[in-house]
């Protein structure tokens, strides 16, 4: 988190008030307690410096009103929760946004030519087949996380590797493929 450009300690000091009910207290306690790890949690999630200060404040929010002002049972499960689940509320609606705009856009679009529908299946058929090149181990991450959409965790359960590893994977089967297909395509022009 060192190259982020805002620091936990900037947003401690915007997040804390001159004056605090002594009820609350226990809330700033906590959220200093937990504020650094919460912010680099925040950072992996959202990786965008407003929206990591949105979050953490929305954080702050719910923590100082939560239930009549009262104290959860579990502060530090309670933070990282309400946390993480306003991170994920950020992203999707960044992904609503993106897909609303994305059906505008197309929508917008003439209507593609048999032409370029001709390439596109093209393009998908050499895909495939550099796919079904791909060193076994490789093209099982390939499939599991791009054509049947599972988390890595998942993969790493069904292939009996750890997660990273199976990121690890899907890298060098990205990277593999880009050389294939950048080879094909100087091919095809000569």
């Amino acid at each position: 988190m060192s190259g982020k450009a805002i620091s936990y300690g900037q947003i401690w000091d915007f997040a804390v008030p001159k004056t605090v009910d002594e009820s609350q207290r226990w809330v700033l306690s906590a959220m200093q307690s937990h504020g650094q790890e919460l912010v680099t949690m925040l950072w992996r999630i959202l990786g965008n410096e407003q929206d990591v200060c949105d979050a953490y404040q929305n954080t702050f929010l719910r923590l100082a009103h939560y239930e009549d002002r009262g104290k959860p049972e579990h502060i530090k499960a309670y933070i990282f929760r309400s946390a993480s689940n306003a991170a994920i509320s950020m992203l999707r609606r960044r992904a609503a946004e993106r897909k609303r705009l994305s059906t505008t856009v197309s929508t917008n679009k003439n209507i593609s030519s048999p032409a370029d529908e001709l390439d596109s299946k093209y393009l998908q058929e050499t895909l495939r087949c550099c796919i079904s090149q791909l060193p076994e181990h490789l093209r099982n991450v390939i499939t599991l996380r791009d054509l049947a959409e599972l988390s890595y965790a998942q993969i790493g359960r069904i292939l009996c590797i750890s997660s990273a590893t199976a990121r690890v994977y899907r890298c060098k089967a990205i990277q593999l493929l880009a050389v294939w297909m950048n080879n094909k395509e100087r091919a095809e022009r000569r």
